[in-house]
């Protein structure tokens, strides 16, 4: 007999693990995984509280959350972070990785530094973290990663250069449909969610005033999404309802990619 609608969605004694959980994007997927019945790793490299905040709102909804320290660029710190969730909360089966960072400067005038740094967090954290995941992920043989792309890497963001973000976000995608396919016979489904313009802290500091106009006329539904917007997509991706899905992008940017 098949679950009814509810219980597709049901996350209840499931282990989730959710890297750039102290902020944005990774906060409030975090939060919306214990909504729906998760305990949550929550996994950030940040200092400034936004984990325990994090862990403070989990505790509200009545699941358990840790928090770890932890920056995506080094393995073995993922692999200690991945061990440390199995131990304190179960077997991890649920992972989204929404760590990453973005800036711009011509192409012409970005320094190896600039690019390298950025490329290292988008893309080898992404790959590292979906390593360490799915590494305990195969012994139990089943789970569900959701790596957290952009439209950017679809399409080119007028009037912003930012050539290195656009080629990583393009390579996360594709790098989720490669791990997809290598793991499709073992249980782990890999799928990629790709916001538009999104109300992150980052992009709506009080400098962003003049861009974030354009966007929000760039966009055909003439606005940038909350933060809660992706909440859903990203249920959908780790939870039942999305069982047979896996190596694909859902783009979620308020039909930014139509036009």
């Amino acid at each position: 007999m098949s679950l009814n609608a509810p219980a597709l969605f049901d996350l209840s004694e499931r282990i989730a693990f959710v890297t750039g959980a102290g902020s944005g994007i990774g906060q409030r997927i975090a939060l919306g995984l214990a909504q729906c019945g998760a305990d949550v790793a929550c996994i950030d490299r940040r200092t400034d509280g936004g984990l325990e905040d994090t862990l403070g709102m989990i505790a509200q909804v009545g699941r358990k959350a840790i928090a770890i320290g932890a920056d995506v660029t080094d393995r073995a710190a993922l692999e200690t972070a991945v061990a440390r969730t199995e131990a304190e909360l179960g077997p991890l089966g649920i992972a989204v990785n929404a760590a990453g960072i973005a800036n711009a400067n011509p192409a012409e005038e970005m320094s190896a530094e600039q690019y390298q740094t950025l490329m290292d967090i988008n893309m080898k954290g992404v790959f590292f973290s979906c390593q360490a995941q799915a590494n305990a992920m195969l012994k139990h043989g089943k789970g569900a990663i959701v790596n957290i792309a952009s439209m950017s890497g679809v399409i080119v963001n007028r009037g912003l250069s930012q050539a290195h973000y656009n080629a990583s976000k393009a390579g996360v995608i594709h790098m989720s449909k490669s791990m997809a396919m290598e793991w499709v016979g073992r249980g782990i489904r890999v799928n990629t969610i790709s916001p538009g313009y999104t109300a992150t802290p980052m992009n709506t500091r009080p400098e962003m005033v003049h861009q974030i106009k354009e966007f929000e006329q760039q966009t055909p539904m003439q606005r940038m999404a909350s933060v809660d917007e992706m909440v859903g997509p990203a249920i959908f991706l780790v939870s039942d309802a999305s069982s047979y899905c896996t190596g694909v992008d859902l783009l979620v940017d308020g039909g930014f990619c139509c036009w």
